[in-house]
């Protein structure tokens, strides 16, 4: 099942329209799609690791800019955004992200754009708590940029060993993902 999608996924990361895609998801996730890029970019490079810095700038750049539609959104229009914060569950994660922008400005929005955490969040509380835009900027970038530039870096770096051993274990892979979205649903609601 998975070396079917495998295969798909890689076929799709080649199509000559890909780049746009992937910069039209960075953009989004920035702001307001939950779907976060490294799942078109690590496919993307594994596809063709000769591109892998030209698409981590990609994604960088349009993860940026996203964000910067975030940061407007949470300047100028948080209370029209609020209930969909609240409807989406993330209202819990923007009111820490407001806590740590108290205590931390520029390195909450560094962590966030590094971490798995939802970078989105981050981008809407530095807007509605006025933060210099240039400090956002320079986070942004740094925390982004990181992040995407370790993935493709690591991937040139495996080149076709690293996407032969993924295609060798895919369904194990697969399973494990699988099962560990699996204990994590349960947790969340044993927990909630």
């Amino acid at each position: 099942m998975f070396d079917h999608i495998y295969r798909k996924t890689l076929q799709y990361a080649r199509h000559r329209h890909a780049s746009y895609y992937l910069m039209a998801l960075s953009f989004a996730e920035s702001s307001f799609f939950p779907v976060p890029p490294d799942v078109m970019l690590i496919p993307m490079a594994l596809a063709n690791p000769k591109n892998g810095w030209r698409l981590a700038t990609l994604t960088t750049i349009a993860s940026v800019v996203g964000g910067l539609l975030g940061y407007g959104i949470g300047y100028f229009a948080l209370v029209a955004v609020e209930p969909w914060l609240h409807q989406w569950g993330y209202w819990d994660a923007y009111t820490t992200a407001r806590h740590w922008f108290g205590q931390w400005g520029f390195w909450a929005v560094f962590i966030a754009g590094f971490s798995p955490i939802p970078y989105k969040v981050f981008t809407i509380a530095a807007g509605s708590m006025a933060m210099n835009p240039l400090a956002f900027i320079a986070a942004s970038l740094i925390g982004r940029g990181g992040r995407f530039f370790l993935v493709a870096g690591l991937i040139v770096w495996g080149g076709e060993r690293f996407e032969q051993a993924i295609h060798r274990h895919i369904n194990r892979i697969g399973w494990v993902s699988v099962g560990m979205v699996g204990v994590a649903g349960v947790m969340y609601a044993l927990l909630r």
